[in-house]
């Protein structure tokens, strides 16, 4: 197991809270912290530019607030997503805010650039990039970040099509710091199996749109409890990049999910869908292929528990079988 200093001690559970558009803010990112996984949000989530000071001092002093009153509770560091692409002209502003605060944790997006792990290097920061594939991992090694996050089949939003048998083998072969894995975890099962393959962390993201602290329409949350795999759409028609999106809401917006056209990659909108009407992430809502798996929209720290009691059973299971 490869984890970086600032991990130690401060998880209850291998998980990292991935930066959820929309939907990860303050209020998500401290309660994954205080109930012990890392927390996260991408930096653009934060309107206007200067609110990300304002974010980063909030979680900084909540949390060091629980820390206080609270010794023996292990509180995890939390982390803020940059994407980093020619689109986002608050790239570098962010990052200069993102040192100020020596954030513990950056995880970049779409392009691995040197100076963003300069930057979090400069000040003992650790840069976690999300890939898809082998080649793109090497790229991002190259760049020297500290871990990758490997984005599998069945992920929620911007997602691969590789198996994570395949991709977490393939990339434990030469890669020796730390190893991520994200697509369809939703329960403490989902989170054994992805170290069983050789993970140091899972990497859940729709499990916690569905929690009571998560800035979504409660008809999203909703809709995660009634829906299951075969509900998911595989398409890039909304940013240029294929994603996983929740069938019923494409529905909604007027379009056919069975029968959506391609995107051209050449005009990658995070945002806006091109020249549609609907918006991704707003209208359009990204899920993984795990949400059969949820029922409700708890807490988090009631979900953290029971993912806790789910983690615990599986390992479990896995020991009890050995020995037999």
């Amino acid at each position: 197991m490869s984890l970086p200093k600032a991990l130690d001690g401060t998880l209850e559970l291998p998980v990292l809270g991935s930066p959820l558009f929309i939907v990860s803010g303050p209020e998500l990112v401290i309660a994954q912290c205080k109930a012990g996984i890392v927390g996260s949000f991408p930096a653009l989530n934060a309107r206007p530019v200067e609110v990300l000071d304002q974010w980063l001092t909030r979680i900084e002093d909540e949390l060091g607030e629980y820390k206080a009153k609270n010794p023996g509770k292990k509180v995890a560091p939390y982390a803020v997503n940059q994407i980093c692409h020619a689109s986002n002209d608050r790239l570098m502003k962010d990052m200069e805010t993102c040192v100020k605060h020596k954030v513990p944790i950056i995880i970049t997006s779409l392009r691995p650039p040197s100076e963003i792990v300069e930057a979090a290097h400069s000040y003992g920061g650790v840069v976690f990039h999300d890939v898809i594939n082998v080649k793109h991992a090497r790229k991002a090694a190259e760049q020297g970040v500290d871990g990758l996050i490997l984005v599998c089949a069945g992920a929620g939003g911007h997602a691969g099509t590789l198996s994570p048998f395949a991709l977490v083998r393939e990339v434990k072969q030469w890669f020796k710091g730390t190893v991520l894995v994200s697509g369809a975890i939703s329960d403490g099962y989902g989170i054994a199996s992805a170290l069983a393959l050789g993970a140091d962390l899972a990497y859940m993201g729709t499990r916690f749109i569905a929690t009571e602290e998560a800035n979504a329409d409660p008809a999203y949350k909703k809709a995660l409890t009634e829906f299951a795999a075969h509900d998911t759409v595989y398409t890039n028609l909304f940013t240029g990049i294929h994603g996983n999106y929740l069938g019923p809401s494409i529905a909604a917006a007027g379009l056919d999910p069975d029968n959506l056209p391609v995107a051209d990659k050449t005009k990658m909108n995070f945002g806006s869908g091109g020249n549609m009407k609907v918006k991704a992430w707003k209208d359009i809502w990204g899920c993984g292929q795990g949400i059969g798996q949820i029922v409700d929209a708890p807490p988090v720290a009631e979900l953290v528990d029971r993912l806790k009691r789910e983690y615990a059973e599986a390992t479990g299971d896995f020991a009890r079988r050995a020995r037999a």
